[in-house]
C-alpha cells in the first residue's frame, strides 16, 4: 500500500506542519499545497488523498467550488479538518457521502494520523476497481450512471468529447462508455480518434445512447465498440453488461 496524501492548508501554519510532520513518522508520502486552485493544478501525479485544513472557510470557498467538480470528475478521496460551523458549510455544497473523514478542531495529530492510515487502505481497496470514463454531455445522466456504477468500479465523467480526448492524454481506464449524440464532437468521432492514435487504438468503448435506429449502429460497427447499448435499458441490465465484459477480458488473460 502506498500512502501518499495532498495536504491542503495555509503554508505558515504551525498547525499544518504539525500534521505534515506526524504523517510523515506514520509513512507518508506527503505532498504539501496552499488552498490555491493554480498551485494543485500545477501538481503532477496528485495522489487520489486530499486531506484539507480550513483555517478561513470564507477565503476558502473557491477552492471548495473548484474541489466539488474534481472529487466527482475524478473520483477523489476528501477528508476535512476545521471547526463545526465550517464543515457544517461545506456540506452545504458537497454531499457527505464524497467525505472520506473529518476532523473537528481542535484535532489531536496523532488521532489524524492514525485515522489517515484507515483512509488510505480504504482508497487503497478502492483503487483497485476497474476503471470507466462516461462521457456524455447531459450532466444529469453522468451523475445518474456514475450513482449505478460507483459501488463496484471507480467512474470518471466528462461532459464532451474534447474533454474525453483531454482526459484520456493523461489518465488510463480499462473502459469507456461513449455518447452517441454530442454537441461539437459526436461519439463516433470521439471513437475514431481513439482509433487512430496507438495509445488508445485498442481501448474498450461501449456506446450508450438513446440512438436506436439501425442506420446509426451500422456507422459505426467499423469502429468495433465492445458493446452498442441503450441508455433506456434498467440500471441492473447495465451493470450486467459490464460485469460481463469485465469477466470475458479476465478469463481471455487464462487462457
Amino acid at each position: 500500500m502506498e500512502k501518499r496524501v495532498l495536504l491542503i492548508g495555509g503554508g505558515k501554519s504551525f498547525m499544518v506542519t504539525s500534521i505534515e510532520k506526524e504523517l510523515k513518522e506514520k509513512g507518508f508520502n506527503v505532498i504539501r499545497a496552499n488552498p490555491d486552485v493554480t498551485e494543485v493544478e500545477r501538481i503532477e501525479n496528485k495522489p487520489s488523498v486530499y486531506l484539507i485544513y480550513v483555517d478561513d472557510i470564507d477565503d476558502m470557498m473557491e477552492f471548495f467550488v473548484y474541489l466539488r467538480d474534481r472529487v466527482v470528475e475524478e473520483d477523489l478521496s476528501v477528508s476535512i479538518i476545521g471547526s463545526h460551523d465550517e464543515v457544517e458549510k461545506i456540506y452545504t455544497g458537497a454531499s457527505k457521502d464524497k467525505i472520506a473523514a473529518v476532523f473537528e478542531r481542535p484535532v489531536n495529530v496523532k488521532e489524524l494520523g492514525q485515522k489517515m492510515i484507515e483512509v488510505v487502505e480504504k482508497e487503497d481497496l478502492r483503487l483497485q476497481k476497474k476503471r470507466i470514463l462516461v462521457v456524455d454531455d447531459d450532466g444529469v445522466m453522468l451523475r445518474t450512471i456514475k450513482s449505478w456504477l460507483s459501488e463496484k468500479y471507480q467512474v470518471f465523467m466528462v461532459n464532451s468529447g474534447m474533454a474525453a480526448i483531454t482526459f484520456l492524454a493523461k489518465n488510463s481506464v480499462d473502459l469507456i462508455l461513449l455518447d452517441y449524440e454530442m454537441p461539437v464532437t459526436t461519439g463516433p468521432q470521439v471513437l475514431e480518434m481513439l482509433r487512430s492514435e496507438p495509445s488508445t487504438s485498442e481501448l474498450p468503448v461501449m456506446f450508450l445512447t438513446v440512438k436506436s435506429d439501425k442506420e446509426s449502429v451500422m456507422k459505426v460497427l467499423s469502429l468495433k465498440p465492445e458493446k452498442y447499448l441503450l441508455k433506456t435499458m434498467p440500471p441492473a441490465e447495465l451493470i450486467a453488461n459490464i460485469d460481463e465484459f469485465f469477466e470475458k477480458q479476465k478469463a481471455k488473460r487464462f487462457m
